[in-house]
């Protein structure tokens, strides 16, 4: 991939107001995401040394509660549009090939609504503050997604059941 194919991305990124709990409303499959899921959360939040933690949860498909914590660091001169996510625990974060490229590549003003993506458009997700979102955003962020690359024909919808997974679960 030539970077000329790589989707652009917002030009600046408060990450003091990305922080908290979103929604997955929509994603490209992934192998460490079943396709099964539901009530998919991502809960970002800022670590001492200024790197963002994220707490991704959901439900598989007979409602058992899963849980993958990982560490984002922000890339250099992105102004936090770009995002480098390890889900490794900290002994192997070292080895090459384990961070993840996130990068937020449309953000609306309010920071209700996000699409986040990778350079290569394999990956891809809607996010919202709220588990449901109206037909008119969703294809907005989706047109959006399409105008930068992304191929959108095996798009999964994410079900939100009412149930998304609380810390007593995972005690």
């Amino acid at each position: 991939m030539t970077h000329s194919n790589e989707p652009s991305t917002v030009t600046l990124v408060d990450l003091n107001r990305y922080i908290g709990t979103w929604y997955e409303i929509a994603r490209l499959p992934m192998r460490h995401e079943p396709e099964d899921y539901t009530d998919i959360t991502a809960t970002y939040s800022l670590n001492e040394d200024g790197n963002v933690r994220v707490d991704n949860r959901a439900r598989d498909g007979d409602g058992k509660a899963h849980q993958s914590i990982g560490e984002a660091t922000v890339v250099d001169g992105s102004h936090g549009a770009k995002l480098e996510v390890s889900f490794m625990p900290d002994g192997l974060k070292w080895i090459p090939f384990t961070k993840g490229d996130y990068w937020i590549l449309r953000l609306d003003e309010e920071y209700r609504y996000a699409l986040g993506g990778s350079p290569d458009h394999k990956y891809l997700w809607l996010l919202a503050r709220e588990a449901v979102v109206s037909a008119s955003v969703r294809d907005e962020y989706l047109g959006t997604a399409r105008e930068k690359g992304f191929d959108l024909s095996s798009l999964i919808t994410t079900p939100h059941r009412g149930m998304p997974v609380s810390n007593t679960e995972l005690g």
